[in-house]
């Protein structure tokens, strides 16, 4: 099998498999009654974490490539990048349904009161604009230029979603903590590999990979 049926047959249902995994868990603790505390707050927390892990996933997908040679790992890297988003949409859809009652007075004075809330806000609307934009037709449409300018959002969403989470806990910070140490080695390593591989031979031979996250050679 070639690496890209690899990645195709094996790779990828694998990602669907895990991509799915935190919703059964978050449905499976209802079922079985092991929540405990706050019910929306545990699906806030897993839906937020699954989000932040995915996107920061998705970061490392191109230092991966260039540090491997396997191009064609770059094929995972929407199903990755929309499984970030969807997650995002959950966990807002969360906070506007059960703990605004979707009243737009309520979501407008805490967006005012709470920063976290902006941030948070803010991140997902950069994840909307990649995850719209992350087919090859949106590619087309803007041009290369303009989609990789449009796909460098994805720093500054990876930015304040871990804002979002270090303003929010009062207390024990050192989940999200852990996160912002995370996403900065992350970003140092993209710098160090980028440099790495920034010599016109290596481009030739690699390709030339966008800094989006959210689409892979050969999807639609």
């Amino acid at each position: 099998m070639t690496r890209g049926g690899w990645i195709t047959r094996v790779v990828k249902p694998g990602l669907w498999v895990a991509a799915a995994g935190p919703l059964v868990y978050l449905v499976l603790s209802f079922v079985a009654d092991r929540v405990d505390g706050d019910e929306v707050k545990f699906i806030q927390h897993v839906t937020g974490t699954t989000a932040l892990v995915s996107l920061f996933i998705t970061l490392m997908v191109t230092p991966l490539r260039r540090l491997t040679g396997i191009n064609e790992i770059v094929r995972v890297r929407r199903l990755i990048g929309l499984t970030a988003f969807w997650y995002a949409l959950l966990h807002l859809l969360t906070y506007l349904v059960f703990d605004q009652a979707l009243s737009p007075g309520d979501i407008a004075d805490d967006i005012a009161e709470h920063p976290w809330v902006l941030v948070g806000f803010a991140a997902f609307l950069m994840l909307l604009a990649l995850a719209v934009t992350s087919t090859q037709g949106w590619v087309r449409r803007l041009g290369g230029k303009r989609w990789q300018r449009l796909h460098l959002l994805v720093y500054p969403a990876a930015v304040a979603g871990v804002l979002h989470y270090l303003w929010l806990v009062k207390k024990d910070v050192r989940d999200p903590v852990y996160f912002a140490v995370a996403l900065a080695v992350i970003l140092a390593t993209r710098v160090l590999v980028s440099r790495r591989a920034s010599s016109p031979a290596r481009r030739r031979n690699a390709g030339v990979a966008s800094p989006a996250t959210f689409v892979g050679q050969g999807e639609a």
